[in-house]
């Protein structure tokens, strides 16, 4: 009963653990088809199947989708593996453990029938030779009283003959023959009674032999072969099934973990100048440069250069160091403002990357007095 107890508990567990893996799928797919509706008729998402040569964050949101689909998939997966291969496993298992019990039952009562004929047996026999024997003893108890007689008398015939009358003598010699036969046939009552408790005794001896080896074989062999008989596949049968179980949430850890080494390796790419490059591939009339301009003549002027003629060539002159002396400036001006930007892009680095604290959590699991398991949280 507990055995059947135990299965039917394992399959109303997995029954249950099927209905929670199967709205756990349901509500991945409805988390992401929400999102992956809102992206279809972006450019992105044509994009992305036309070639998938995406930006990194786009294509990591993608990824991200994808492996709830993935998830959804398996957790659905999961469920009718546990509904359709390890509830059938457990519910024959059930079958089989009650019609071998039942049989093993059978076989229970059977023995047990035949050592309560040994032992009614037995205690027959007993009963017998105690019989036997108390008869045995109370012959010996007759016979011992008719001895004793036989000394008296014996003891009374042997007075001087002189001194008794003739019906006396007569009267004792008949009481001595009396006692005689008395005694013969106490004799032979006794060495009867006697021989009877023998075989009696020796019938309860063997009897007992025979019962004490029934019973030592009934608790030490016989009951031991019963619970082999119980036995019989079960526990093979169970590993099977739970190792069925086990291998499904190993396969499961494996492809979400196949997955989330996907959206690792997508997390790593993630590069700025990458995405910056090909974000003006996508837009080229946007950011390629135009053509350059070109001099337009008018009215038949040829002269497409700058012109240093003498009246005018010392006002470009001083011109010329004038925009000389501000590009110098503006140099310098320049090399500060990249120093001080090499500066904070290292800065903003170091806040970005290195002093970036990661949300640690670990589960440690106590067990306290009741045996209970409890889990707590550390961040």
């Amino acid at each position: 009963e507990m055995r059947v107890q135990l299965l039917q508990d394992l399959q109303d567990f997995f029954r249950k653990k099927a209905e929670i893996e199967t709205e756990y799928s349901r509500s991945l797919e409805k988390l992401a088809e929400r999102f992956m509706a809102k992206t279809r008729s972006t450019k992105d998402h044509q994009q992305y199947k036309k070639d998938q040569n995406l930006l990194s964050p786009i294509n990591c949101w993608y990824l991200l989708l994808n492996q709830v689909r993935r998830e959804s998939k398996d957790h659905a997966t999961l469920s009718d593996i546990y509904l359709n291969n390890v509830i059938m496993r457990f519910m024959q298992i059930s079958e089989d453990s009650t019609r071998v019990f039942k049989k093993s039952k059978e076989i229970a009562f059977q023995l047990h029938e035949d050592l309560m004929r040994v032992l009614n047996e037995l205690y027959t026999v007993m009963k017998t030779y105690h019989m036997y024997h108390t008869e045995s003893i109370s012959a010996e108890s007759k016979l011992k009283e008719a001895e004793k007689q036989e000394e008296k008398q014996i003891g009374r015939s042997g007075d001087p003959v002189f001194h008794i009358r003739l019906e006396e003598r007569h009267q004792r010699r008949s009481s001595v023959k009396k006692i005689e036969k008395m005694k013969e046939k106490r004799q032979a009552k006794y060495s009867e009674n006697k021989l009877k408790s023998i075989k009696a005794r020796n019938e309860y001896l063997l009897t007992l032999e025979a019962t004490n080896a029934s019973v030592f074989k009934y608790y030490i062999h016989d009951l031991s072969d019963l619970i082999d008989c119980c036995d019989l596949g079960y526990h093979a049968s169970l590993n099977r099934a739970l190792r069925t179980y086990l291998s499904a949430e190993y396969n499961l850890e494996t492809s979400r973990h196949e997955g989330l080494d996907i959206i690792e390796n997508a997390v790593d790419n993630l590069e700025p100048r990458n995405d910056k490059q090909r974000f003006m591939e996508m837009y080229p009339t946007a950011f390629c440069p135009p053509m350059k301009f070109e001099f337009q003549s008018h009215m038949g002027d040829e002269v497409s250069q700058v012109s240093a003629q003498q009246p005018i060539q010392g006002e470009l002159m001083l011109r010329y160091q004038q925009l000389q002396s501000r590009l110098t400036t503006l140099k310098i001006e320049n090399e500060e403002v990249k120093f001080c930007n090499m500066g904070s892009i290292s800065f903003l680095f170091y806040v970005f990357h290195v002093s970036d604290i990661p949300l640690c959590v670990s589960l440690t699991i106590t067990e306290p007095m009741d045996g209970e398991l409890n889990f707590s949280c550390i961040a």
